[in-house]
């Protein structure tokens, strides 16, 4: 089972680059800030996977953008480290596609977690996660309810990309709103 699931992850986080930077770069600008309250989730649907990735300030999860320097941020930061682990609990996807949660990577330089962002040594660190969702009928999946508005205070919107079997969408989502939903 585990040699099988590697590759289903493998290839749908190569899907989520390819899928999401085609069709979204036309519309980028520039490369995109450093906004502190704004999460940036991208949804990739493919197979028997959901992939979510996502991408935030530090601030948004633990109140500063830098390593902790005492037991309490310490405390903070294990903890918000612990509730993106349980991911499972931050995205609810729609119980139609019966998923369960698969593997979960963490990034924040920071916080010591993988390769992390630049930005850390200027006071600016994000934190980055790439969670995976092992399905067995992802085509019926039609919205994901994202709690990070009610695990992370500082979490005020979400930009969300979503690239699925009925079409590639963009949604927002501000306070109280916690639902992403995808259809044509």
């Amino acid at each position: 089972m585990t040699l099988i699931r590697r590759p289903l992850v493998t290839f749908a986080l190569t899907a989520l680059t390819a899928l999401l930077s085609a069709p979204f770069a036309a519309s980028a600008q520039a490369p995109s800030a450093h906004v502190h309250g704004q999460v940036k989730l991208d949804v990739v649907i493919d197979g028997p996977t959901i992939v979510i990735a996502l991408d935030s300030p530090l601030d948004n999860f633990v109140g500063f953008e830098r390593a902790p320097r005492t037991d309490a941020e310490k405390k903070t930061a294990d903890d918000a480290i612990a509730q993106l682990r349980a991911a499972d609990q931050l995205f609810k996807i729609d119980p139609a596609a019966n998923c369960k949660l698969g593997p979960v990577t963490l990034r924040s330089a920071a916080l010591g977690l993988g390769k992390g962002d630049e930005g850390a040594a200027e006071g600016h660190a994000d934190l980055d996660g790439t969670f995976a969702f092992n399905c067995t009928n992802t085509t019926a999946a039609k919205f994901i309810d994202v709690d990070l508005f009610n695990a992370f205070k500082g979490t005020r919107q979400i930009e969300a990309q979503i690239a699925a079997p009925q079409g590639q969408f963009k949604r927002s989502l501000k306070r109280p709103a916690t639902r992403l939903a995808w259809s044509k």
